[in-house]
């Protein structure tokens, strides 16, 4: 096995993995390293170098995926063969392509653990996915024939920007009885996802518009966000969710909350935060809320929270949901339920925008929903849901003398917070060793290392879409995994 006596330096814009990529690379470049050579183990190297492993584990998985290097499990890593190479000293920096940006180090290594796992976890518990095993296939198969079968011209129309008005309409009797929501089908608008329902609002409010959101956060509303060029305050949550006090002094227009189970902490907000912000968005005419009710419908004790937007009586909450998680991610179906005042700007700037959504798979949803499938596909999973989430609750109690669990009794996913200040990334490994995923809290930390120590010792883990027998089955690896730690 060959050495490796790297220099690590203290740069400003040059992160540790980057170091460590480009020392690697140009001693294969320069003949230094041979083809064959061994090189040390991650955790080794990690040691001599005094930096933690992920550091390391990103820079050699970016080197095979160039091909320098050759993964070969349980031997290690060994430099490839790699003929004519080209000596890239002589050119210019305008002329390379970057591999790495120096910038948000940290969280490309976070991508990089969560993206590029070698192997497929045997367990995975995502808190993300939900189980399709009991989707009722049959009955959207015969909704679509019938559709086909009776289709007529005018179905293969292009239709309403905003969606079909019979789909609309849907909606807004589904989300009145079901959420409290009250609205007019003109106020709704479907897109194939909430992605495409926030690039719209990007159209409606503007761009560079300052806006708060909970830390932490969902990420890819995050990231969409801040693709708009908005100007984002991390607000941190506390036991009611967004510390309205903290939202006054951010200079914020907009401020993007999930009342009804905060992802991922599982908070509910009171109704006394809610009215709060409602007060907040009242002083000023043109401040928003955007309530995301990512997943209300799975609540397993007491009735059903009713929406920020059902207490909203001077259209100051711009509501959004999505039919991904209560009926299938491929359905690609959310809607956004507009306040007055923005229909005008939505007509004015998003009249050119056709529908997202095939006016076939509006129709099967419409039918699905107006004829009692989805009410009862919805009871039938809540129960399914209730069923995991107990029984997951139950494997669970040898870890309560070691860690704090916290988000039960709705969404789909618990926490798990390590009272021995055990942190996240040794929790990740050790579960990983084990052919265990599982999340860390810190990826929805979006700003401020202060904010993010705070779950430094916090993981979370989603139970949809495992069966009991798996569930059982992971959690004994993981307890394997984490004995050291109980």
């Amino acid at each position: 096995m060959t050495d490796l006596t790297i220099q690590l330096t203290n740069e400003r814009n040059k992160c540790l993995y980057l170091q460590i990529y480009e020392y690697i690379r140009d001693e294969i470049r320069s003949g230094k390293l041979l083809t064959g050579e061994k090189l040390p183990s991650t955790r080794s190297l990690a040691e001599y170098l005094q930096v933690a492993r992920s550091t390391v584990d990103f820079a050699y998985g970016q080197l095979v995926a160039e091909g320098y290097l050759e993964a070969k499990p349980h031997k290690g890593y060994f430099v490839s063969s790699v003929e004519e190479l080209l000596d890239i000293s002589s050119l210019t920096e305008n002329t390379v392509d970057k591999s790495f940006p120096d910038e948000r180090c940290e969280e490309n290594i976070s991508t990089f653990l969560e993206n590029s796992k070698e192997q497929k976890p045997i367990y995975d518990f995502s808190p993300h996915a939900i189980s399709l095993k009991d989707f009722p296939f049959a009955t959207w198969k015969k909704i679509t024939r019938n559709i086909l079968v009776d289709a007529n011209s005018e179905m293969f129309a292009r239709g309403d920007a905003q969606g079909d008005l019979s789909l609309r309409e849907t909606i807004a009797r589904y989300l009145h009885s079901s959420r409290g929501v009250n609205c007019r089908p003109d106020q709704i608008v479907v897109g194939a996802g909430t992605d495409y329902l926030f690039m719209l609002l990007e159209k409606i409010l503007g761009r560079h518009i300052p806006i708060a959101m909970e830390e932490p956060t969902y990420e890819r509303a995050y990231r969409i966000f801040q693709s708009f060029a908005y100007e984002i305050t991390a607000i941190p949550v506390d036991g009611s969710g967004m510390n309205v006090e903290k939202l006054r002094k951010s200079g914020a227009r907009l401020a993007y909350v999930m009342p009804s189970h905060q992802y991922p902490t599982g908070i509910v907000m009171p109704i006394g935060r809610r009215m709060e912000l409602l007060r907040w968005a009242m002083e000023e005419p043109d401040r928003y809320l955007i309530e995301d009710d990512y997943d209300s419908e799975f609540r397993y004790r007491g009735k059903p929270i009713p929406s920020l937007q059902a207490s909203d009586s001077v259209g100051k909450v711009i509501y959004m949901g999505t039919f991904s998680k209560s009926i299938a991610p491929a359905i690609r179906v959310g809607y956004m339920v507009l306040p007055d005042r923005l229909l005008v700007s939505y007509r004015n700037n998003c009249g050119c925008y056709a529908s997202t959504v095939s006016r076939i798979d509006q129709r099967i949803l419409d039918e699905f929903i107006r004829d009692g499938y989805f009410e009862r596909y919805l009871n039938k999973m809540r129960k399914i849901y209730k069923e995991k989430h107990d029984y997951l609750l139950t494997l669970l109690h040898p870890f309560e003398k070691s860690f704090r669990i916290s988000g039960e009794n709705a969404g789909l996913h618990l926490l798990l917070a390590s009272k021995k200040n055990v942190t996240e990334e040794e929790l990740l490994l050790a579960a990983e060793k084990e052919g265990i995923r599982i999340y860390g809290m810190s990826q929805a930390c979006m700003e401020g290392q202060e904010i993010e120590k705070s779950f430094r010792n916090t993981v979370l883990l989603g139970y949809g879409a495992l069966e009991e027998t798996e569930l059982k089955a992971g959690i004994e690896l993981l307890k394997k995994a984490w004995s050291a730690y109980l």
